[in-house]
């Protein structure tokens, strides 16, 4: 794999943080939710959330 930029770190930086607020959000969102549809869709949210998280961080 070619090296990353400054502004490569920078930008998956960025991205990895908007990760941690999302599943953050939605996780708290899941648990606060009464429907359980609605509780489910947050929560796949939050899941998918942290999926990229991980996809994102095995490029440091």
């Amino acid at each position: 794999m070619s090296e990353l930029s400054v502004l490569d770190l920078q930008n998956l930086y960025h991205l990895i943080g908007g990760c941690d607020t999302a599943y953050s959000k939605m996780t708290d969102y899941a648990s606060q939710a009464e429907d359980p549809e609605i509780k489910k869709l947050f929560q796949d949210a939050a899941d998918s959330a942290m999926q990229n998280r991980q996809e994102l961080m095995k490029f440091l």
